[in-house]
């Protein structure tokens, strides 16, 4: 069986610097410090995926994809070369040359705009797969985590998965950063499909009583942040109606992470780097007793994911400088229910066995539900 395997090696450049993206924002991205991630993504799928002496890696050169698969045992083939730095016409062209090899599966590591770019070029006429390394992945075409990209390719070249439609997702990056969500389905590709290993496409939530339930979380969540702890603020609608209670409705940010203290702003669209920065100042008065941070997120909506999808600049330092045990997960009654169970995907696979398990999600006024958090 022959697996189709690319990297966009600048997916996700964006998301821990706060760009919200990565669309032409390269040397931005670089300049505000941002690493790499896609490549040690597809590394980690790579590391765990065991096919066996009939399958082939069909690949293309380098960072785009012989650097994840050089050291593995397994058979690989470079199909496609590029020269420079890799654009989205390479990828276009590598899908283009899949087809004419006739691969079976086509695996790629990036974000939503990656999977346009796949699905641009190879529409249903071949099934495909991504490892989650994007900014946005509102796609259903990814899986979970690196891990479970491995398992699915695992059980398709078993046999064992069956294919399905899937959404291609993907999000105006200027209105984004402009704090407006703007989605489009661009499409739908052929995925295989195992429930507990693929992400759902992104959905909004909107209703009367949606909208009546998400004020009443934001009215308790007021009366817990009075006092002088440091809130962090994720992104979200959810979120957004604490900000709007609290009198700060036009100066927190839709789409971004924003700190609040003393109920008041002291923090906007913070990207990893000034998190950390912030934290540092909070933990050093904590030493003498005086302050405490707590982190206010919201799952996305049916994918379920309270860290690592649009909101990468919650990094693992991050999340692990606030402590596990201050983070504080909201979502309304009707997202829970459309949510089988809570993921998380920091990167850090220690992080996510600490996050896991059953934790208690406020999704009323002092009312809570218990959700199980599960990682990949």
């Amino acid at each position: 069986m022959k697996i189709g395997f690319l990297i966009n090696p600048i997916a996700g450049l964006g998301g821990s610097v706060g760009l919200k993206g990565t669309d032409g924002l390269v040397e931005e991205a670089l300049k505000r410090g941002a690493k790499p991630v896609a490549c040690e993504r597809a590394k980690k799928c790579m590391q765990e995926l065991e096919l066996g002496a009939s399958s082939v890696i069909l690949t293309c050169s380098a960072e785009m994809g012989e650097n994840a698969v050089i050291n593995k045992s397994q058979r690989y083939e470079v199909v496609y070369s590029f020269a420079g730095d890799s654009t989205s016409e390479d990828t276009k062209n590598a899908c283009k040359t899949f087809l004419e090899e006739g691969v079976d599966l086509l695996l790629f590591c990036g974000g939503d705009g990656t999977a346009r770019d796949v699905y641009s070029v190879v529409g249903k006429d071949i099934p495909v797969i991504g490892i989650p390394a994007g900014v946005k992945m509102h796609s259903a075409v990814f899986a979970i985590s690196p891990g479970g990209a491995a398992k699915i390719v695992e059980h398709f070249v078993a046999g064992k998965a069956e294919l399905r439609d899937a959404e291609i997702m993907d999000t105006d990056e200027d209105a984004y950063r402009r704090n407006e969500l703007r989605m489009k389905v661009f499409g739908y590709a052929q995925t295989p499909y195992e429930p507990l290993l693929v992400q759902q496409g992104k959905s909004l939530f909107q209703s009367v009583s949606e909208e009546k339930a998400k004020e009443e979380i934001a009215r308790f969540a007021c009366e817990f942040m009075a006092g002088g702890s440091l809130y962090i603020v994720g992104a979200g609608t959810t979120t957004h109606k604490i900000a709007e209670l609290l009198g700060l409705g036009e100066e927190k940010t839709l789409l971004g992470v924003d700190a609040v203290k003393n109920r008041e702003l002291v923090g906007k669209d913070l990207n990893e780097r000034e998190l950390l920065r912030l934290l540092k100042k909070e933990n050093e008065k904590k030493k003498k007793g005086i302050s405490l941070v707590k982190l206010l997120v919201s799952p996305i909506g049916a994918q379920g994911f309270v860290f690592g999808r649009g909101n990468q600049q919650l990094s693992a330092k991050v999340i692990e400088k606030v402590g596990v045990e201050n983070v504080i997960v909201l979502a309304t009654p009707h997202k829970l229910s459309e949510t089988p169970f809570l993921l998380v995907d920091t990167g850090s696979e220690e992080l996510d066995k600490q996050l896991s398990g059953y934790v208690s999600v406020v999704c009323g006024y002092r009312m809570a539900q218990r959700k199980e958090v599960r990682s990949g």
